[in-house]
């Protein structure tokens, strides 16, 4: 009895966790499709808001920024990042303690911090290098905070790997180039996708960074949000939001039965 009791506990736990992470989604879901621009009130079913989000230019434009912006950082940091994360691996004793702390201070550092930081980095390069606040200092900051998720993410697939795997294949003939191109990053792929796409959801999702070092001009849609707050929310966006809620989703259920398929295949 107290074991059904424990399960049932668990059960409704789990289900509270679940209901309040996905409720405040599935309310933005409905009301995109609600006729009133209140989301007070319920007007009945439209699809007004998605064709007016084709023709919101703001919105397209933060939208274009936005995922321009988190494709390029992305993977200039994962390029970054890889090649980072095999060099603090092969590193030993106090320098490899050393890189990893500093590794763990972006990450652990408030966002209003790296900011802020940026910023001040920004106006003082101006008065060298004639930088101006704009695209190039929002995907330079974006590429600087992507970078250490990366390496998080590659480093623990080269920790999995056998301690003699490259030395087996330099005393096979092998070239180093051709060792890490063909041996090294195949065994670690796993965890270049993942800081990859840890990467580019860190700058669709960032607001405080890219405030701080954004210029005229140039806007994502966290701080195009952002600014329509004050004015109240455009259904526009809850229509928007939904698309990519559905993208994400259609993404995952793809690379999970994906999977399931290369598994299934392997096993037979």
């Amino acid at each position: 009895m107290l074991r059904k009791l424990e399960k049932i506990g668990t059960k409704a736990y789990i289900g509270l966790i679940f209901f309040f992470l996905y409720a405040p989604i599935a309310v933005l879901i409905v009301f995109s499709f609600n006729d009133s621009k209140s989301m007070a009130t319920w007007n009945g079913f439209t699809l007004k808001w998605y064709s007016e989000l084709l023709n919101n230019d703001r919105i397209l434009t933060a939208l274009y920024y936005t995922l321009g912006i988190a494709l390029v950082s992305s993977i200039i940091a994962t390029i970054i990042g890889t090649i980072s994360a095999i060099g603090i691996h092969k590193s030993k004793g106090f320098r490899k303690k050393l890189l990893l702390n500093i590794n763990y201070i972006p990450v652990l550092n408030p966002d209003i911090v790296t900011g802020i930081s940026l910023m001040c980095l920004f106006i003082f390069l101006r008065g060298f290098m004639n930088i101006s606040f704009g695209l190039l200092t929002m995907l330079l900051a974006h590429i600087t905070f992507n970078i250490p998720y990366v390496i998080l993410s590659v480093l623990p697939k080269l920790k999995q790997l056998p301690l003699n795997l490259e030395d087996a294949a330099l005393d096979l003939g092998a070239t180093p180039s051709y060792a890490m191109r063909k041996i090294i990053l195949p065994q670690i792929k796993p965890g270049i996708i993942s800081g990859f796409l840890i990467a580019f959801t860190m700058s669709i999702d960032d607001f405080v960074i890219s405030f701080f070092t954004t210029g005229p001009g140039v806007t994502n849609l966290s701080i195009e949000i952002y600014s329509m707050a004050r004015r109240g929310i455009k259904p526009e966006i809850n229509a928007l939001s939904t698309i990519m809620f559905l993208l994400v989703l259609i993404l995952l259920l793809f690379i999970n039965k994906k999977d399931s398929i290369v598994r299934s295949g392997s096993i037979e």
